[in-house]
């Protein structure tokens, strides 16, 4: 099966380089990477985003917490561009679901990334309230799963086994750590990953040996003896 790649990015001349790659589909985004890329107005710096990004999904996130604004902002977000889908979180700061807000967007045809899920308990939830037609991606954050010891793999073959017969929703593998989670993610039938660009990069010069990384590595270790003039 094959798995479309993100890339997880904020920055607008990132993103100008990785719209230009064949192998980024799409583009994710988030408030904190909204932050770090020096955005002061939410609105202004999402438009120049689009800009760049004209006609691959882009997905730009709702940053208010309660079930009026969210709705509020979600509608305001999604009429400033065809390619945009709108990233509600699965809870609010409270650990309430955000399934009347979900519900209400998908029943507006509002294309929708439900993020910062972690079990398939609440892809469930997801799937309940939203209809069988409007797109919807659940973004499951693997790479924080694993940071805390846990195990998201079991939680993946769960959601992507009760998405089954939802062809409008998408199992997206988020919290990426290394570019080996590509290939997990498309073994385990996964439909997008989003990825860092420095990981994307590494993706790209996938298929050496193990013998040309074995000379490659201990070049690199006689290449740092002789800059240090390291003597016995």
């Amino acid at each position: 099966m094959s798995i479309k790649i993100f890339c997880d990015i904020a920055d607008l001349n990132l993103i100008k380089k990785f719209n230009k790659k064949k192998i980024v589909k799409g583009f994710t985004t988030n408030p904190s990477l909204m932050r770090k890329a020096g955005a002061k107005d939410y609105k202004s710096y999402s438009k120049k985003i689009l800009n760049i990004c004209r006609n691959k999904p882009i997905s730009l996130e709702v940053f208010a917490d309660d079930y009026f604004s969210m709705v509020e902002q979600g509608v305001e977000i999604n009429d400033w561009g065809k390619n945009i889908y709108v990233k509600i979180p699965v809870v609010n700061s409270k650990n309430k679901f955000t399934g009347k807000v979900i519900k209400n967007l998908n029943s507006r045809n509002i294309k929708l990334n439900v993020t910062a899920v972690y079990t398939a308990r609440q892809t469930a939830k997801i799937l309940k309230v939203i209809n069988k037609k409007t797109k919807v991606i659940i973004s499951i954050f693997a790479g924080r799963a694993s940071d805390t010891g846990k195990d998201p793999v079991p939680e993946f073959l769960k959601s992507i086994k009760l998405a089954k017969s939802f062809k409008n929703v998408e199992i997206l593998w988020a919290s990426v750590r290394e570019p080996y989670n590509y290939i997990q993610a498309k073994q385990l039938g996964c439909h997008i990953i989003t990825i860092p660009p420095l990981i994307i990069e590494k993706i790209e010069k996938f298929g050496k040996s193990f013998d040309q990384l074995t000379k490659e590595t201990v070049k690199a270790f006689l290449v740092d003896s002789n800059k240090s003039k390291f003597k016995i």
